[in-house]
């Protein structure tokens, strides 16, 4: 059982029996409303990002070495070869600690996109009802540049767009904690998710996470 590794998951309905499986520590927050004993209740608003933003702020001086951050069912994300298992899951966790890699995400593809998002799946007809901003772009680069108070590039990479990675505590604290009570308001001002504020996070993570302390700012409103 490693100590160093600590797995988070962001669950609904999801079966998530197979945490058991991991050769580590994990906890499991729970936004169904009906959360069981060992589970963390939280509010359904706000996607997986509100989960990872309040364990951040609520642990954030107890980090583990390692944190992966999960939705409950990730195992369509991980291998293009098909729906991965557990086992694939951990085999990429421990490689991923055994060589102190700062931040990765643990999708097989990454995403280029500009600072609405394009391309993405949020106009199609056949998606509709599906999100509540389904019709909407994605604001990633309003909300990059409320959070860094930089200009975006015209266009970035997505590292992370399934919203599963991985990220050291140590690199997670280079940033302030108020910068991640910042990002949590953030997604709180738009519970639902109409405005997409959850869907331009997944397109940052990796920006979040890049260790850029030029980016921090001595005060986040």
């Amino acid at each position: 059982m490693r100590d160093d590794i600590r797995v988070i998951i962001a669950r609904y309905r999801e079966d998530v029996s197979w945490a058991d499986g991991l050769g580590c520590d994990y906890v499991v927050y729970d936004k169904s409303g009906r959360a069981g004993p060992d589970a963390r209740p939280l509010p359904n608003i706000g996607r997986e990002a509100h989960t990872y933003f309040t364990h951040i702020v609520n642990e954030y001086d107890t980090l583990f070495p390692m944190n992966a951050f999960l939705q409950g069912d990730p195992f369509d994300h991980i291998d293009d070869r098909g729906r991965a298992t557990v086992d694939d899951l951990w085999d990429q966790l421990e490689d991923v600690a055994d060589r102190h890699v700062p931040f990765k995400g643990l999708a097989w593809f990454k995403l280029r996109c500009d600072r609405l998002g394009r391309p993405h799946d949020l106009r199609k007809p056949e998606n509709e009802g599906r999100w509540a901003g389904w019709g909407r772009d994605i604001p990633v680069g309003e909300v990059f540049e409320r959070i860094f108070g930089a200009p975006m590039p015209r266009e970035i990479i997505c590292r992370a767009p399934t919203g599963n990675f991985c990220v050291t505590g140590e690199r997670i604290r280079t940033r302030p904690k108020a910068f991640y009570e910042f990002c949590l308001r953030l997604i709180e001002d738009d519970p639902r998710d109409e405005r997409n504020t959850g869907h331009a996070f997944e397109r940052l993570w990796q920006h979040i996470f890049n260790g850029n302390t030029a980016w921090n700012r001595d005060r986040y409103e």
